[in-house]
């Protein structure tokens, strides 16, 4: 899969199956369109997406934006894995939010990415001021031979497919359910870095998870998991929230206890995923009763 990151690099080489979105979670529903757009793949065509570096509301909202179900680099492999040819990671700025609907259809779609084949849902908006519909998509670029095809919204049990309603079955734990409509597992990664150290002086040490402030994180808890370090799974529980046994104030905080294993892996990144929730974070009475608590939460966790 090519990358392109500024259309002014972009020269046209084959016409364009494409569609464009947010693409948070690269869910079913996303991969439902990427394998429409892959069904009508001919040798004179490439199957493409048109993303942004950032949710589109950080520019327009700023502070708004809901929290993202996958980073960059994890939607890069999804889409990747889903087989296209073509990725544009474009910047959300005010170059794009000033951009006329007409002209986005004309110069961009058009002119500049000879788009052949356009899929997006019935619900979409683009241009200045989301003027554009899917109305004046379809006038416009079918008069130039660009073929327009609006894709159902996938629906499971009668629930619309989207981010947002993913988003919120994590927040209420259902994690099964997220990880059927996504498609794969959610993942939370990131690097392990210095703590305070009560891990191992508690005699149960946890790797601190540095985390894009962009990303999602299950809400506030105790949970069994997989953790995947150096190509390796591992059962672990994980503890999100503030420390409330400890004294003084502590931020929000990912830390991961990983089962039989004794390893400084400082600046290496652990990959979390297979969420089962356990308990409600508490604040203990002593740090005696603390450590009891964990040494019960690693022995729930090898329980299954």
């Amino acid at each position: 899969m090519q990358i392109i990151r500024s259309l002014d690099d972009y020269h046209a080489g084959a016409g364009l199956l494409l569609t464009i979105g947010v693409f948070d979670g690269v869910h079913v529903g996303h991969r439902a369109v990427l394998d429409h757009l892959r069904a009508h793949k001919t040798p004179e065509t490439a199957v493409a997406a048109l993303t942004f570096e950032h949710h589109p509301l950080e520019f327009l909202h700023p502070g708004q934006a809901p929290k993202a179900l996958t980073t960059m680099a994890e939607k890069i492999n999804l889409l990747d894995a889903c087989g296209i040819d073509l990725l544009f990671i474009l910047p959300f700025d005010e170059r794009i939010a000033q951009l006329d609907a007409r002209a986005f259809l004309e110069d961009v779609l058009l002119d500049k990415l000879h788009t052949r084949l356009l899929v997006v849902g019935g619900n979409w908006q683009f241009g200045h001021d989301r003027t554009g519909d899917v109305d004046l998509a379809k006038q416009v670029l079918l008069e130039r031979g660009c073929d327009v095809h609006i894709e159902s919204l996938l629906s499971r049990d009668g629930q619309r497919v989207s981010s947002s309603h993913i988003r919120a079955l994590l927040e209420q734990r259902r994690f099964d359910e997220a990880d059927e409509l996504l498609g794969s597992p959610f993942t939370v990664r990131g690097t392990v870095r210095g703590g305070y150290g009560k891990g191992h002086v508690f005699g149960v040490p946890t790797a601190n998870l540095d985390i894009s402030p962009d990303k999602l994180v299950p809400v506030p808890g105790v949970y069994a998991a997989t953790a995947r370090y150096d190509g390796t799974d591992h059962a672990a529980v994980v503890s999100i929230g503030d420390k409330p046994t400890l004294p003084g104030r502590h931020d929000m905080a990912v830390e991961v206890h990983i089962l039989d294993f004794d390893r400084s892996i400082y600046g290496e990144e652990i990959a979390v995923r297979d969420w089962r929730f356990l308990r409600e974070q508490e604040r203990f009475a002593s740090i005696d009763e603390l450590v009891a608590q964990m040494k019960r939460d690693i022995e729930h966790a090898r329980a299954g």
